[in-house]
């Protein structure tokens, strides 16, 4: 299958990205849990869960590459069958992050955890279609949602890390010295 050979070291790239981005949010993950705590599981679900999901299918995305198919008409069958699976996901993660009441989502928000997302999804789940006739046309287009969703990723996971240091730390310090100036026992 030459036509996907093309695309060697690009999924390479982009899958090692991913690979080591994920690690890295396990760091993270692990650094914030050993802060003082904030009741936001339901944030986590909605905000924290998605970045892993869209670094794991670029991953996956990257390796369903590289596999030696017998034949081209495999892959667009996984790619279409992520896609549609990855929208029903976006839908959810909507539903979830109006439901949390942690924290009040904004444009940017909305943008890079559902418009973007679903962006990329869609493009999967319709690159079957595509690649019947116009094989070349719908590589670049998977290849084109699979560095959507990590640099989604990179942004949602940096957005994160952001609200937690600078929002988050901000004000649990503010409330620790309202507790030692009050002589109430912190949280």
């Amino acid at each position: 299958m030459p036509e996907l050979a093309l695309w060697d070291s690009f999924y390479t790239i982009v899958g090692s990205a991913a690979g080591a981005l994920i690690g890295l949010q396990f760091v993270v993950m692990t650094l914030i849990a050993q802060r003082p705590r904030i009741p936001a599981a339901e944030a986590g679900t909605a905000f924290g869960t998605p970045t892993i999901v869209h670094f794991g299918a670029a991953l996956l995305l990257s390796a369903l590459s590289r596999v030696p198919w017998p034949a081209i008409t495999i892959p667009p069958v996984l790619w279409g069958f992520m896609g549609f699976g990855g929208v029903a996901y976006v839908l959810i993660v909507a539903r979830r992050m109006r439901r949390q009441a942690v924290y009040r989502p904004d444009f940017e928000d909305w943008l890079f955890h559902m418009v973007l997302p679903l962006a990329a999804y869609a493009l999967l789940a319709l690159s079957p279609f595509a690649a019947q006739s116009h094989i070349r046309e719908a590589l670049f287009g998977v290849g084109g949602a699979t560095l959507l969703l990590l640099f989604i990723g990179i942004h949602n996971a940096w957005d994160a890390v952001a609200y937690h240091v600078f929002v988050h730390m901000r004000n649990a310090d503010t409330e620790r010295g309202r507790d030692k100036t009050s002589g109430k026992e912190p949280r």
